[in-house]
């Protein structure tokens, strides 16, 4: 069995995965913001809350915020303010032992959807999200492709490409620059553009109400909005080629994605035929704890650092 935890910003859930991906429990608490210490405290008594329930010392895999920085140790990049600086992965070690394995929210997304979702027995795949912000992952052969920064599949802060004249130099980001794919295809960024061009301002499930009603400024907003989202996962394609994107986040409810990108792309992808295949997850919300535990996908590997820890 595996834990698998899932540390939002403002809930933290656990979860008790039996070896076949079976979800046995769930546990849930509000996630204590702003304090660290406190944060470990949960995390820590979860674990342990469902080590009794498993009657064994389980193998723990967390999705969280951010990235843990190769050069430092440290947690870098994360919405979740309170973390950035501090060595969290050591801090749970020494709490937990060593059977505690971390990785970005979006990479744990992808995982969950390539190793039993929508990418499932895929050579590759990359799992995106679009939501509050844009972000993703990368899994080949069923492993999730790292680097030495930890910033693999952080296409949301490329810049939007070929942008038009219109486009320049796009919205602010909060990564400091303009025109970042964040900023354009994001939900935030999705209302905002509305918000710019109609002067109406509207949720992005509204705007896709109204469009769906026969609004023709909120289905202009769409299909600018898939216009911008094909030309940056045509980036991600011109330099992975991954067999399977997987969309994920709030954004992946609406429908019209999954007919107006695959029919973008081809304008373009640098090929003369586009083969990936653009689908919806299968876990929706609950890839991303899912994923968290398949950080420990080996029951071998499993078991020899339970051994190390009786």
């Amino acid at each position: 069995m595996r834990i698998g935890i899932d540390l939002g910003g403002t809930k933290t859930e656990a979860m008790l995965m039996g070896p076949h991906g079976e979800d046995l429990l769930r546990l849930r608490e509000p996630t204590p913001a702003g304090d660290y210490e406190a944060t470990l405290d949960l995390i820590s008594h979860l674990v342990r809350q469902l080590d009794r329930e498993a009657g064994t010392t389980c193998p723990v895999g967390i999705g969280m915020p951010g990235a843990i920085s190769p050069a430092t140790g440290i947690v870098k990049n994360a919405n979740s303010t309170w973390l950035i600086g501090q060595p969290l992965h050591t801090h749970l070690e020494q709490r937990l032992g060593p059977r505690v394995r971390l990785a970005n929210d979006a990479d744990c997304f992808a995982l969950s959807e390539a190793t039993d979702g929508a990418g499932r027995g895929a050579q590759s795949v990359f799992g995106m999200i679009a939501g509050t912000g844009v972000g993703g992952g990368f899994v080949v052969d069923g492993k999730l492709l790292s680097g030495p920064n930890a910033i693999a599949g952080e296409w949301g802060h490329i810049p939007l490409p070929w942008p038009q004249a219109h486009e320049l130099p796009g919205p602010d980001c909060y990564c400091g620059k303009q025109g970042c794919v964040e900023a354009w295809c994001s939900g935030p960024g999705l209302a905002a553009d509305h918000l710019r061009i109609t002067k109406h301002r509207l949720k992005p499930e509204n705007i896709a109400l109204a469009a769906a009603t026969g609004n023709t400024e909120a289905k202009a907003s769409l299909d600018r909005h898939a216009d911008r989202l094909a030309r940056a996962l045509a980036i991600v394609i011109n330099i992975v080629d991954p067999h399977v994107i997987v969309l994920g986040g709030g954004l992946s409810h609406m429908d019209h994605l999954y007919g107006a990108v695959p029919r973008l792309l081809p304008r373009y992808v640098f090929s003369d035929s586009v083969s990936t295949l653009i689908r919806r997850n299968v876990h929706g919300a609950s890839s991303g704890i899912r994923g968290a535990a398949w950080l420990w996908p080996e029951p071998a590997d499993t078991q020899s650092h339970q051994a190390g820890l009786r």
